[in-house]
């Protein structure tokens, strides 16, 4: 990847990750953890890998992204802000009443939002689906999805695995949101997952484990995996809960947390500082 393009997705990462605080430092609490967490990977599928038209969101041939972790929305609705879909104005409605950026994704609010989520499990089976349905149709469209690693402590999840691995969709690609804390204790201490790309290999899917803060490292998997032709893919991305704030990285309590406007000052700054270094 050119220099040009991976300073361009830090930065569009950094960007995502000031407006997911702005998001919900306006409604004073929110699922920030999880949200900075798949900055960097939102910022490679809707800064260079998704084939998507903002001004088309419907459109019939576009790849689809699933986040089944449907509580990272805040990040979601900031890319989609960021890239066109809507008024950058609106990420000030997160969670108000008569919002379209419900707590977590809705399809039927939220303009460029492909699938509903938020039970957790269940986006899984609706990735597997629609890329299923897709090929039915004849197109040759990309899934995504991604799910939390707390998430797939949930058996549906590997019942979709399964269901993938049986019917080849070799155009699904998953990512493993592995930052390793959960709701309410680390993955560890919850529910050990040990090697999560071993499992889904034994699964038949196509497995890899990255640093999911690297946006090159997160394009050149999207690459591999895109040269499979009989199997699923999955990329672990080994992530950092709450990254890019001193207040929130790696704290299991920023899953879910109060946010004022001091601690949001403190993070647009040491962010803002982040993306000066970027461009210095």
């Amino acid at each position: 990847m050119e220099k040009q393009k991976v300073l361009e997705l830090k930065r569009f990462a950094n960007q995502i990750r000031q407006e997911t605080f702005k998001t919900i430092g306006y409604l004073g609490v929110g699922h920030i953890g999880g949200s900075l967490s798949i900055a960097d990977v939102l910022a490679v599928l809707y800064g260079d890998e998704m084939n998507i038209n903002p001004k088309d969101p419907k459109w019939e041939e576009r790849d689809w992204l699933v986040v089944s972790k449907g509580h990272a929305g805040p990040a979601v609705y900031s890319t989609l802000a960021l890239k066109g879909y809507f008024d950058m104005e609106i990420l000030k409605t997160l969670n108000r009443p008569g919002t379209n950026l419900p707590s977590h994704c809705d399809m039927n609010r939220t303009i460029g939002v492909d699938m509903t989520t938020g039970s957790l499990g269940q986006g899984s089976s609706s990735a597997m689906g629609i890329c299923l349905g897709n090929r039915m149709k004849g197109l040759d469209n990309y899934t995504y999805l991604i799910l939390g690693d707390g998430e797939i402590d949930e058996g549906q999840v590997w019942e979709a695995a399964l269901f993938a691995g049986h019917r080849k969709l070799s155009h699904m690609i998953a990512f493993v949101d592995y930052n390793k804390c959960q709701l309410d204790g680390t993955t560890q201490e919850v529910c050990d997952l040990k090697d999560v790309a071993a499992k889904f290999r034994e699964f038949g899917w196509y497995a890899q484990s990255i640093d999911g803060h690297d946006v090159e490292a997160i394009s050149d998997a999207i690459h591999n995996a895109k040269a499979q032709d009989e199997k699923p893919s999955v990329i672990v991305l080994n992530t950092i809960k709450g990254k890019g704030a001193s207040m929130t990285e790696g704290k299991v309590g920023s899953h879910n947390m109060t946010i004022n406007e001091e601690q949001l000052k403190q993070a647009l700054s040491e962010l803002q500082a982040e993306l000066d270094q970027l461009e210095g």
